[in-house]
């Protein structure tokens, strides 16, 4: 009796461990001898205590989850905001397949995956911060490479997650519109995306508000006014008149935003520059010889499929010169202990981006063409534009350059990017008149340039020749060709 009694409890502690294990998979039959081999006698307690056509699941082979952890992107970046999901909780994924697209204060990275597996979960929503070196994603990873596929196949499909329904794959959007939206009082999921797989573009939000506005006129009620009548015997009569209604802006209400991204970034290096003692210089120089040699360059450069603006020209002069005067492509360190002098011309230009100020730079200048710079210039501008730049292309400058000209400006007085030393702020171009060398009196394309140093380590010397030398090379093109490496 005793003996049955514990093979009893055997048997069901055997039964009860099988049903825990067991999950997905049919076992039509479990051998008693299998089970209790060497006990003959107690088969019928075993056959009685379970059902031998009783249909178990075992689980697929997915069943070890690994956490993805979002890795060290460089510059010593400690979080990112998330800007798009490609893939969504429930679904299959394949080592190096796209899982997402980040974007720190300095660049944006589309993030792969390292493993074969399930999506099983997402630990942030699209536009939250994602903190480097905790969990982005949970996987279910295949123990047993190529199981069979046809268990696979049978996983049951999990629901997507809340914050996909909300904010993430069905409103495409980048974060730009978003901003957009959100500052109009917009829900992104009133308006029918005219991009790609559905996504909203900045011509959606406008065509919507276009559209609302034409909406409070049409029923804005039409204001009576009271015409006197020009008859004594006739009292006054009220006409309705037709006239445009006057629409008022709706007045919304104040908003908090957290300060991230690229407006992260300008606070951070803005802050630093205020350590550094500035000092400005301003000139201005005749471009009416460049203006004519750059008509000539354009047309060869259209040829070749590059878009010549005068920017190239004005970078690589300011690399000539830079030449003579090492000590403006330097940086200091913290503790104004060292100097180093830099080896390359990466002159960088201040970029103004949907995603708002960046300054991406051309990497050695000094062994580029004009047509070479320029066109570094486009892939780092058609970069910029669609908010693709990358932490190669914003890292590592040595020396900068604004072109407020390109939006009307004349001067500025330019902040230093640390940890450079100098930087230049080029004027629009203006005809304007001057006297030439015979006192005759001329018309002369004429642009300001404001230049800032750091007083720490270049004084006011030193600024002025280096920019006579940029300036020499930029009224005299034929003694910048000449010299030319």
């Amino acid at each position: 009796m005793m003996a049955q009694t514990l093979t009893r409890r055997a048997l069901q502690a055997c039964v009860k461990r099988i049903r825990e294990s067991a999950h997905g998979r049919t076992i039509n039959s479990i051998s008693p001898c299998s089970l209790c081999k060497g006990h003959s006698s107690n088969r019928n307690l075993v056959l009685r205590s379970i059902d031998i056509t009783r249909s178990f699941h075992l689980s697929p082979s997915f069943n070890a989850i690994k956490e993805f952890i979002l890795s060290d992107i460089g510059e010593g970046i400690r979080e990112v905001q998330v800007l798009e999901w490609f893939v969504k909780e429930g679904e299959k994924i394949a080592q190096f397949d796209p899982v997402c697209e980040v974007k720190s204060d300095k660049a944006s990275v589309t993030i792969t995956c390292r493993f074969d597996g399930i999506i099983r979960k997402l630990h942030y929503d699209v536009d939250e911060t994602a903190q480097v070196g905790k969990p982005l994603l949970d996987i279910e990873v295949d123990k047993i490479k190529d199981a069979q596929t046809d268990h696979v196949d049978d996983v049951e499909e999990v629901p997507s997650s809340t914050h996909q329904t909300i904010k993430g794959s069905k409103v495409l959007a980048t974060p730009a519109v978003r901003r957009l939206a959100m500052e109009n009082t917009i829900d992104l999921g009133d308006i029918q995306g005219t991009g790609k797989d559905g996504r909203i573009l900045k011509e959606d939000i406008l065509i919507h508000l276009e559209g609302a506005t034409r909406h409070l006129t049409e029923i804005a009620p039409v204001p009576e006014q009271f015409v006197p009548n020009k008859s004594k015997s006739t009292p006054v009569s009220r006409v309705a008149e037709q006239s445009p209604a006057i629409v008022r802006p709706v007045l919304g209400k104040d908003r908090t935003e957290p300060i991230k991204g690229i407006t992260k970034t300008m606070v951070k290096v803005m802050s630093e520059a205020l350590t550094i003692p500035h000092f400005g210089y301003y000139d201005e120089v005749d471009l009416s010889n460049l203006v004519q040699l750059r008509k000539e360059m354009k047309y060869v450069a259209e040829k070749r499929g590059i878009k010549l603006s005068y920017m190239p020209i004005f970078i690589k002069a300011a690399s000539m010169a830079l030449t003579d005067f090492p000590v403006l492509n330097s940086s200091l360190d913290s503790k104004c202990q060292h100097i180093t002098y830099k080896a390359s011309h990466n002159i960088g230009l201040a970029m103004d981006t949907p995603e708002g100020l960046t300054v991406p730079n051309v990497k050695n200048v000094q062994s580029l063409s004009v047509l070479e710079i320029a066109g570094e210039l486009n892939r780092l501008q058609s970069l910029g534009n669609a908010g693709k730049l990358g932490s190669s292309d914003l890292s590592n400058g040595t020396f900068s350059l604004s072109n407020i000209g390109t939006i009307g400006g004349t001067y500025a007085r330019p902040i230093i990017h640390p940890p450079q030393v100098a930087i230049g702020a080029l004027g629009k171009i203006q005809v304007l008149p001057r006297y030439d060398y015979h006192g005759n009196l001329i018309k002369a394309h004429i642009m300001n340039v404001s230049w800032s140093a750091d007083h720490r380590v270049i004084d006011g010397a030193t600024m002025a020749r280096f920019s006579n030398k940029w300036k020499e090379l930029l009224e005299n093109p034929s003694k910048m060709i000449l010299d030319l490496k």
